[in-house]
C-alpha cells in the first residue's frame, strides 16, 4: 500500500482519532454531518456510497483565498468558507481587513447622482426620433428640468429629512438676511411662489382661503405658513409636484402664445417666459439649500439652462441699478443721462464655465445700449457663482473672480446682482 500524503482538505493522519470537539467543529464549519452505521463506519456520502463528508479547508488554503475574497472574486462556497474561518482566526481576520481597505483605495468613489444634463440628452434623443405632438416651449424647459431634478431628490426622503432645518438666505438693503424653516417649509415656499404663475395662467391658487398682505413672494409664503395648522410635512410634495406639472402642461398646450403675458410679483412684474426662468432658477437654488441640509451632493443645471438663467439676471441688472440709484444705494450718474437706445458707459460681465458668455451692462440708464466702446469695467465670474450671487448666497465683495476698471461701477453691479435675491 502506498504511503498516503495529506491533501489540502485533509486534517492529516489520525484526524479520526482526535478529540470529538475538533470533529464537531469541522462538521459545523462545512455545514455537513457525519452519518455512521451501527459499526461506527461512515455512511454513503457520494457515488458508490464510499465518500465521506467534506471537511473545512486547511488554514493555508483559506489564507491564500483572502486576496480573492477581498476583491469579491471568490465563488459562493469559497466565500462562505473564508468568512466562517475569519470568525475563528484573528490573524486572518486582521489580514482580511487590511486587504479590504487596500481594495477600497483602488476604486475611485463614484457619485450616485445622475448627470444633470442626462435627462435633457435622453429627451432630446427621443424627440429627434419622434417629435412630440405638444412640445414644451424652450423658455419653460429649464423649469421642467429643475422641478424634475428636485422631485427626484425628494423621492426617497424619510420623515427626518423632511423636518431637517434649512436656512433661506437673501440680501435686503445690502445686508445678509435669513429665515429658518425645514425641507418641507422650503417646498411650501416654492409651491406658493410658483402659485403666482399659476394664478396668471388661470389655475388654482395654492393659498386657497389664506390671504397675503401683499402679493409678493415673501408675503404669500408667510401667509401659507401661518394658515397651516401644523408645520409643513412631506404631504406638501404632492400639491407642489402636481402644480409644477400643471404649469408645464398649460404653457405647452397654449403653443407658447402666452409667453408675453405678464406675471405680477407685487413690487414688479415679469413676462411669463421670464417668470418661468425665474422659477427654474429659484427651484435650483432651494434644491441646493435642501441638499446641503441633508448633506447630499447636488449638481448645477445643464449649461444651456444655466446660460438662460444668467441671461435673465443680466437683462434685469440695468433696471435694478436704476432703482438702487433712485434710493441712494448706487453711485449717481456722473454725466448727462443717455438717450434711449444710445450707447453709454458699460460694464462687461464675463461668465466662465458652464452657461458662459459675455454681456455688456449699461450703467447710466436701463434704456441705454451696452457698448464695448464705452466699457469702463470688466468683471469675470463662474456661471454658478454668479447665480449664487444673484440668489444672495454669496457676499458681493467675495464674488468676483476677476475685476478690472471702475471700482465704483463694479461695486454697484455686484451689489445690484445680490439685491435681486429674495426669500
Amino acid at each position: 500500500m502506498s504511503e498516503h500524503h495529506p491533501g489540502p482538505y485533509d486534517d492529516g493522519p489520525g484526524s479520526r482519532d482526535g478529540d470529538q470537539a475538533t470533529e464537531r467543529h469541522e462538521r459545523q464549519a462545512t455545514g455537513t454531518s457525519s452519518a455512521r452505521g451501527p459499526d461506527g463506519a461512515d455512511g454513503a456520502g457520494g457515488p458508490g456510497g464510499g465518500g465521506g463528508a467534506s471537511l473545512e479547508p486547511a488554514h493555508h488554503v483559506l489564507k491564500s483565498l483572502l486576496g480573492a475574497w477581498a476583491l469579491a472574486a471568490c465563488g459562493p462556497a469559497e466565500a462562505e468558507a473564508v468568512e466562517e474561518h475569519l470568525g475563528a482566526c484573528g490573524s486572518c481576520a486582521d489580514e482580511a481587513l487590511r486587504l479590504r481597505e487596500a481594495v477600497g483605495l483602488l476604486h475611485r468613489p463614484e457619485s450616485l447622482d445622475l448627470d444633470p444634463g442626462l435627462r435633457t440628452r435622453v429627451l432630446e434623443s427621443c424627440l429627434e426620433r419622434r417629435p412630440p405632438r405638444i412640445p414644451v416651449p424652450e423658455w419653460a424647459a429649464a423649469y421642467d428640468a429643475e422641478t424634475a431634478r428636485l422631485d427626484a431628490l425628494l423621492q426617497d426622503f424619510g420623515e427626518s429629512e423632511w423636518h431637517a432645518p434649512v436656512r433661506l438666505r437673501w440680501y435686503e438693503a445690502d445686508e445678509a438676511s435669513s429665515r429658518r424653516t425645514t425641507v418641507a417649509g422650503v417646498i411650501a415656499h416654492l409651491l406658493t411662489v410658483d402659485g403666482l404663475v399659476a394664478v396668471a395662467l388661470g389655475l388654482d391658487d395654492p393659498l386657497g382661503d389664506a390671504t397675503a398682505t401683499r402679493p409678493t413672494p415673501s408675503d404669500r409664503t408667510e401667509a401659507y405658513w401661518r394658515a397651516a395648522h401644523h408645520p409643513p410635512t412631506r404631504s406638501v410634495r404632492a400639491p407642489w409636484r402636481e402644480q409644477s406639472h400643471a404649469l408645464v402642461r398649460t404653457v405647452s398646450f397654449t403653443g407658447g402664445r402666452t409667453g408675453r403675458m405678464t406675471v405680477p410679483y407685487g413690487d414688479y412684474e415679469l413676462p411669463l417666459h421670464d417668470a418661468m426662468l425665474d422659477r427654474a432658477f429659484e427651484c435650483w437654488v432651494h434644491a441646493e439649500d435642501i441638499a446641503e441640509a441633508v448633506d447630499y451632493p447636488y449638481e448645477t443645471p445643464s449649461g444651456r439652462h444655466l446660460h438662460r438663467m444668467v441671461d435673465l439676471a443680466a437683462r434685469m441688472l440695468p433696471a435694478v441699478l436704476e432703482h438702487r440709484r433712485l434710493h441712494g444705494l448706487a453711485s449717481p450718474v456722473e454725466r448727462r443721462l443717455v438717450a434711449a437706445g444710445e450707447p453709454g458707459r458699460s460694464l462687461r460681465l464675463e461668465i466662465e464655465g458652464s452657461g458662459g458668455g459675455e454681456w455688456l451692462i449699461p450703467l447710466d440708464s436701463p434704456a441705454a445700449k451696452g457698448s464695448a466702446e464705452h466699457e469702463v469695467a470688466h468683471v469675470a465670474l463662474d456661471g454658478a457663482e454668479f447665480c449664487r450671487l444673484a440668489a444672495g448666497h454669496v457676499p458681493p465683495r467675495e464674488a468676483a473672480a476677476g475685476q478690472e476698471g471702475d471700482r465704483a461701477a463694479i461695486n454697484d453691479v455686484l451689489f445690484a446682482a445680490a439685491s435681486m435675491s429674495r426669500m
